[in-house]
């Protein structure tokens, strides 16, 4: 190998050794871990040279080195391909998340079990409103006056409504209002369907104007709202595990994590499914997270994205099981949802 292939095999030594143990990397540490075909010197030359360039750091006086943020990134951008999981691994996720009844839960499981495969701060996006279609809109009577509205849409997702008529209403009344919203509704984007309700009541015969502008109303409500704002969170304790992996201060992490903004940021720019975004250290906008890496992914159904999910953790981090592990997660809730 030359020079620079050489080096960046040291690279990739000093980044797992430290990922591993913690501790700075001498080029002793190196001869003997790695099986590298060189000396000590040579090792030591190249570490010197890596860090003239700014990839790995020296901490203290020992003969020791860690990765940069640099450093980190050069690494990740020569990882040619995601290990893959085992299939034992895979198993494990499709077993996990098999069976679950809901929206709700398959956001819970899939956060829950993204940090524990990875160790990190998980967080997963519901999935993205405008993107959505409705599959179907119940009207089921609660009282002769009262209404409860459920929305299903493709992805999985189910809002219910209570809708109070100010009137006694029949059952033949409520069937009808049923009818008229699933063939105006069913198949259309939210933001489409949106409008299309807008224009129901002008359009309902005299006996029914009033139940449906109150049924519309309670309707464009919920369709315009945005559940794509909406997050979820697990494993936060696992930041705890080592303090010192972020120099500044680990409270300001916490507390950039409770901000959804800022988490939504994170996410926004992961919109390929195929694709595994990764922002290290001083890459991250948000000024608490410059002591992390975020490892994110888009999730989805082909040709369409339903939100984003990923990691947040110390930029010491296994970059290479962390990023199949989202990857395999993420494919396997687009298939979940897509099969809804």
């Amino acid at each position: 190998m030359n020079a620079d292939e050489r080096r960046l095999q040291v690279l990739r030594a000093i980044v797992a050794d430290y990922v591993s143990t913690h501790e700075p990397v001498g080029s002793k540490a190196i001869v003997d871990r790695h099986n590298l075909g060189v000396s000590s010197a040579t090792v030591r030359n190249d570490m010197a040279a890596l860090e003239e360039e700014g990839y790995i750091a020296q901490p203290h006086t020992s003969a020791g080195r860690v990765p940069t943020d640099k450093g980190y990134r050069l690494f990740v951008d020569r990882l040619h391909e995601v290990k893959p999981l085992s299939s034992a691994e895979r198993r494990a996720i499709q077993h996990f998340l098999e069976g679950t009844l809901d929206l709700d839960e398959v956001m819970r499981r899939s956060v829950r079990l993204l940090a524990q495969l990875t160790r990190q701060v998980a967080v997963v996006q519901y999935p993205t409103l405008t993107r959505s279609t409705v599959r179907h809109v119940e009207v089921v009577p609660i009282t002769p006056a009262r209404l409860m509205l459920v929305l299903i849409t493709d992805t999985g997702r189910v809002d219910q409504r209570v809708v109070e008529l100010g009137d006694v209403t029949t059952e033949a009344a409520t069937a009808r209002i049923r009818t008229v919203l699933n063939s105006t509704m069913v198949g259309r984007r939210l933001t489409e369907a949106s409008a299309l309700v807008a224009e129901l009541p002008e359009e309902a015969p005299p006996e029914l104007r009033d139940a449906m502008l109150r049924v519309c109303t309670v309707l464009i409500e919920s369709l315009v709202e945005h559940p794509e704002e909406r997050l979820v969170l697990g494993g936060t304790a696992n930041l705890t595990r080592n303090v010192t992996d972020f120099p500044g201060s680990l409270r300001g992490v916490m507390e950039a994590l409770e901000e959804q903004v800022v988490v939504l940021k994170l996410l926004a720019a992961s919109r390929d499914p195929s694709t595994v975004t990764v922002r290290i250290g001083e890459e991250n906008e948000a000024e608490d997270l410059r002591s992390t890496s975020v490892v994110s992914i888009g999730y989805g159904s082909p040709g369409m994205i339903f939100g984003g999910m990923g990691v947040v953790g110390p930029t010491r981090m296994d970059y290479a099981g962390t990023m199949a592990s989202v990857r395999a997660v993420a494919a396997y809730v687009g298939e979940i949802l897509a099969g809804r």
